[in-house]
Order: structure tokens, then C-alpha cells, then sequence
């Protein structure tokens, strides 16, 4: 498939020309030669609208795919996850000196931030092109053209809701831009937050279900709508929208075996739920929504996920020895014992934290984490082939038999220059959810060979998560008892203990249990801002005893105390082998507007994050659209 492109006018203010896309799941519309070079006043047909919403599924699919992939970059400005990168200076580790405006916000080897600003606004631009252009084509229905309405809809709706809750107040977009714009000016997230409401429940009406794998669904409008409610403190509603997921007899969740893997007795419906060639399966009700990236689709990166590169720890570093100091592990794809086929070639790029890999896990029935499910480092074997001719008997005995756990009597023998980086090199992962079992590489290349995981389907909406969702509008009303047992879907399909104590669930408790199911899968920073807004806008007092306010949202809110309170790193200010020590700040609960922004929009303003330079240049944001 060649990639397909709509030629855009430039916009000035974020320095790009908006380019469109177009790449989808159905094998006809991918390969079709009727998509090549459309101009905006050439969508005069449904092929035309249908191929721009492909590219904006392309669009979507980006977040989570890619060395360094920009979802890394919301997991580590949370409770779950640091940048593990240790061997470089420059990662978003110590957050206070890295994030300013200036800084290079788009770099795998810094953050992804200036990334989220310029493809969510591109993306919001190519849903405004589709919704300026809706009446060129002729249609069979009102139907049909209301399902491409609001399925474009639905695309601005998801790129609004993650702009307001990584940085706060923005521009508001509604129109595709015909000419060069420079006098761009912020508006109140609560006002973008209610239009995209309002076009939701649009959506929501004419957007179907049953379409192809990746196409919008009645099931993710509603399930997206559900956010946008508890954004806006409208508990009931975002109950309403939930339930109709829940309700709506379209989606279920996956408690037997499925697909291809149903028949391996040594995993669970966990294992099938995720394997790469089932998440697409008719018989999988959980998916609400997916973006698709196969092998078989000519054009798409031959490097696909690399999520077990981004995930899996540097095992392979040879860092890890023996007691006696030879080295324990090699990753040949190769050996005997082919640990990097096992289990990819990881980086450590995304570190979870003691909290997300240890204290979450609270039972020993979890399908979640269980072995050959979840990997701690000891399940791990030594496999150099040396140690079985070592002349040491301790090495020899060792070969084959899991590794020791590090401890004060032996890490100077094993470790490289005597240094234990556990923050890199050793901790657990969920094997379950990263695993991607292709062969896919590029040809001849040693360094590429190893898998790092490749093209895969992944969910974007799952059912899972809109129990977790109406399980939180359900705690945001007080009625515990319902939030415990939308709760307790969740861990009953995973085998979990059940909650049986509703007083005691807390909006930390639905936090954990989002990541224990959503790993890889949630934004966890803008989820946790989205909190953060919902405790200051109603003064509701969190389990911590604390109550906040929007006055001091960025000086006092709840995720920068969440994050002290669970991510070890950075309430202890832990050091790097490079001395940089982790940090983070109470107004990092939003992300800076990048400076170039600023630069471009000569003619108006767009404010400042408070905490960041140029704050003291805000002028009060529209309270109105547009």
C-alpha cells in the first residue's frame, strides 16, 4: 500500500502541513488506487470519507507503536512507570530541569511531549476537514452521512479530551482552516470539554456497530463519552453512556478461552485476550475499539510495536553474572535456551515501579500474575553456553536453573563494574500483554534480528475499562456498592480475590485495578489529570484526607501527591548511574505548551502552564465557542 495524502494549507502557528493519511484495516480500502492525492474539495465521495477516517485510525495507532513510543511519556509522568534509560542524561528523569518550554519536547531519547501537541492538533485538523467537507459527497442515507459525521466526531472528541488533560486550556478548532492563522487564543477546558459532549451524543445516536476491525464504534462513542462526563463532574450521565456499553448486548467480556490459543493449558483467558491474532477475532465482544497493524499490509513500519524493546528490562547487557563474575545470560537467538525469542530483546525504556510490579499484586490467584503470565527477573535461567564448560562447578551447576536473586553478599561479582542498576536491568513485566511473537525483521540485520515485538492489532477501548469507568462514577455519587461490584467484573475474570468490603473502595482502589488491567493500554497521566480536575472542581476529599481546588490547581492537586505517595522514584529522589535523580513537581500536572506555539502565534496568545516560563503573559481564556 502506498501511503495516501490530502494536501493541506499550513498553519502557520504549529508549523506543519497537515497531511492526510490514509491507512485502515480493510484490505480493499487500503490497496484501493482510488485514494491517491485528494484535496479537500475533492472528498465529494464516500470512498474520499471513508479513507480519511482510515487516517485517522493511522493517526491513532502511532501513540502506542515505535522505539520509544510516545505512550511512554504519559506512563512516566504517573505512578506506574520512569524512564529506565539510564545509560544517557537527557530522558525525562528529573522532570523539574527536562520539561520546559524550550526543551526538546519530541525526541525518543528526551520525551514526547511537543509529539502529543503537534499530531493530536493534525489530528484535529483532519477531523475538521472531514466535518467542513460532509455535505460533498452524495449519500444513499441521512444515515450513512451521519455515521461519517459523527464518526469523524468521535476522532475530535479523543484528540480534545487528551489536549485539555495534558495541557489544560488550548485552542479550540472546529473548522478546517482554509488560510494561514496566527492569532490562535486558549480556551477553557470546560468549554471544549462540554461542545465535544454535545457532538458525542451526536455520534453516539448514528455511529453503528458490527463495521470493520478499527472503524469507529457505537461502543467506543459511548465508551469515550463516559470520559468526557466524568470530566465535566456529570456522574449520572457518564453512568448512562457506561451502561450502554455494559448494557447494550453488542459487548461482553471475554471469561472462556478463545482464538487460536484457547487450547495451550499452561495459560489462561488473559493469555488469549491478548495474543496479537485474537484482539481482531468477531468472537472477541470485549474490543470497543482498535487501531490495526499487520505484517500483510505493505507500507506499514517493518518494526511495528517494539513494545517488548520499550518494556522488557536489558537483561541482555550483559550485566547480569554469576557469583563467581562470568557472565549469566546471552541473547543469541541462537542458544540452546533462546531468551530473547522467549521473551524480545528489552531496553527497560518503561520502568514500573515497585508499585505497579510488586504492592499492586496483593493475591496469588491473579491470571494477571501469574507465572508464565507475569515475569520477574528469577524466572529468568542462565543460559550462557560457556558456563557448561566453565571450569568452575558453581558456574556449571548454574546453567539452566533460574537466576539468583541479587542480594549485598554478591552484587559486586554480578554486575558489570560493580554497579547494580536494578532500574534498568532488573524487574518484572507483564510477559501476558508485551509478548509479540513474530518473526518479523529486517533481512540480514544481526541488530534487528532479536524480536522486539512487531505489527500487532492493539485495543484502544476495552470493556474492561468501562466497568472501571462506571465503577468510578459510581464512587464520584458515593454508591460504594456498586463500584465494588462493577469492580469486581474486572478481577473475577482475572481470578482475582473479590472486594467485599465497599466502604473501603477509594478512588486508589479503582486506580489499581486500572493498572493492573490497563497496562500499555490507558494514558495513565491523563487519566490521572482528569482525576486530579474532579477532585478540585467538586472539593470531594480524597482517601489521603486532602481537598483541592481549581485556585491552586497547579501548586495542590491530587496527582502530584498520588504519584509522591506510590512511584518510589520520585518521592525518593532515586539517582541514576548518570547522577541524575528523579523528580517531579505539583504543576506537572499539566505539560508545558511548547515555545514554538507561542512563537508562531504572533497575532494572538495561547497561554502558558503556570510553572512553566512565559505564565506571567496569560490573558484570561474564551469562556464561549468560537
Amino acid at each position: 500500500m502506498k501511503m495516501k495524502k490530502i494536501n493541506q494549507n499550513i498553519s502557520i502557528l504549529f508549523a506543519f502541513a497537515a497531511l492526510l493519511g490514509f491507512a485502515g484495516c480493510k484490505k480493499a480500502y487500503l490497496d484501493s488506487e482510488q485514494l491517491s492525492a485528494y484535496a479537500p474539495e475533492n472528498l465529494n465521495n464516500l470512498t474520499a470519507m471513508k479513507a480519511a477516517l482510515n487516517g485517522l485510525g493511522l493517526a491513532t495507532r502511532r501513540e502506542f507503536f515505535g522505539d520509544s513510543a510516545p505512550l511512554l511519556t504519559e506512563s512516566i509522568f504517573s505512578d506506574v512507570a520512569v524512564d529506565g534509560t539510564t545509560d544517557k542524561n537527557t530522558p525525562a528523569q528529573d522532570l523539574i530541569s527536562r520539561i520546559t518550554p524550550d526543551a526538546n519536547l519530541n525526541s525518543d531519547d528526551f520525551n514526547k511531549i511537543g509529539w502529543y501537541w503537534d499530531n493530536e492538533f493534525v489530528a484535529v485538523r483532519q477531523a475538521n476537514t472531514i466535518i467542513s467537507n460532509i455535505d460533498k459527497p452524495t449519500y444513499a442515507s441521512e444515515a450513512e452521512k451521519n455515521l461519517i459525521l459523527g464518526s469523524a466526531y468521535f476522532y475530535r472528541a479523543y484528540y480534545y479530551y487528551r489536549l485539555v488533560h495534558q495541557f489544560g486550556d488550548v485552542p479550540l478548532l472546529l473548522n478546517d482552516l482554509e488560510f494561514p492563522k496566527a492569532n490562535f487564543y486558549s480556551t477553557k477546558r470546560e468549554v471544549i470539554l462540554g461542545k465535544m459532549k454535545t457532538d458525542l451524543e451526536f455520534a453516539q445516536t448514528w455511529v453503528t456497530d458490527g463495521g470493520n476491525k478499527g472503524d469507529v464504534t457505537k461502543g467506543a462513542v459511548s465508551h469515550l463519552l463516559t470520559k468526557v462526563n466524568l470530566a465535566l463532574g456529570k456522574f449520572d450521565d457518564a453512568i448512562a453512556s457506561a451502561s450502554n456499553v455494559i448494557a447494550g448486548g453488542k459487548y461482553g467480556m471475554m471469561t472462556t478461552r478463545f482464538g487460536s490459543t484457547a487450547s495451550d493449558l499452561t495459560k489462561n483467558v488473559i493469555w488469549d485476550l491478548h495474543r496479537m491474532d485474537n484482539k481482531s477475532l468477531t468472537t472477541n465482544r470485549e474490543a470497543l475499539f482498535l487501531v490495526i497493524d499487520r505484517e500483510a499490509f505493505a507500507g506499514f513500519t517493518a518494526l511495528g510495536s517494539q513494545l517488548m524493546r520499550n518494556t522488557v528490562p536489558a537483561w541482555h547487557f550483559a550485566n547480569v553474572k554469576t557469583p563467581s563474575g562470568a557472565t549469566a545470560i546471552v541473547d543469541l537467538v541462537t542458544a540452546e535456551i533462546p531468551l530473547t525469542r522467549m521473551y524480545g530483546r528489552g531496553i527497560g525504556r518503561y520502568r514500573g515501579t515497585p508499585y505497579s510490579t510488586k504492592y499492586i499484586w496483593t493475591d496469588n490467584t491473579d491470571y494477571r500474575h501469574a507465572k508464565g503470565m507475569w515475569m520477574d527477573m528469577t524466572d529468568l535461567v542462565y543460559n550462557n553456553p560457556a558456563l557448561k564448560t566453565s571450569t568452575n562447578a558453581a558456574d556449571r551447576a548454574l546453567y539452566g536453573q533460574p537466576l539468583q536473586m541479587y542480594s549485598d553478599a554478591n552484587i559486586k561479582q554480578r554486575f558489570t563494574n560493580g554497579a547494580l542498576d536494578t532500574i534498568r536491568h532488573w524487574f518484572g513485566w507483564p510477559h501476558y500483554k508485551v509478548f509479540i511473537n513474530s518473526t518479523n525483521a529486517l533481512a540480514n540485520d544481526p541488530y534487528w534480528t532479536p524480536p522486539r515485538g512487531t505489527n500487532t492489532d492493539w485495543y484502544v477501548f476495552r470493556l474492561a475499562e468501562t466497568y472501571l469507568l462506571r465503577a468510578e462514577a459510581y464512587y464520584w455519587k458515593g454508591e460504594l456498592g456498586l463500584a465494588m461490584a462493577d469492580l469486581n467484573v474486572v478481577r473475577s475474570r482475572a481470578n482475582a480475590t473479590l472486594f467485599t468490603n465497599a466502604s473501603q473502595i477509594t478512588i486508589g482502589t479503582i486506580l489499581d485495578e486500572r493498572a493492573r488491567e490497563l497496562y500499555w493500554e490507558e494514558p495513565r497521566k491523563t487519566e490521572l489529570t482528569r482525576i486530579a480536575y474532579i477532585f478540585a472542581q467538586t472539593g470531594k476529599p480524597a482517601y489521603n484526607g486532602k481537598s483541592y481546588s481549581l485556585a491552586t490547581f497547579s501548586d495542590n492537586n491530587f496527582m502530584y501527591d498520588r504519584i509522591i505517595e506510590k512511584n518510589d522514584f520520585y518521592k525518593n529522589q532515586v539517582p541514576t548511574l548518570q547522577g541524575v535523580n528523579y523528580k517531579i513537581a505539583p504543576y506537572h500536572v499539566l505539560w508545558p505548551v511548547p515555545a514554538s506555539a507561542q512563537r508562531f502565534n504572533t497575532e494572538g496568545r495561547i497561554n502558558q502552564n503556570k510553572g512553566y516560563a512565559g505564565y506571567d503573559q496569560n490573558v484570561p481564556a474564551l469562556d464561549k465557542l468560537p
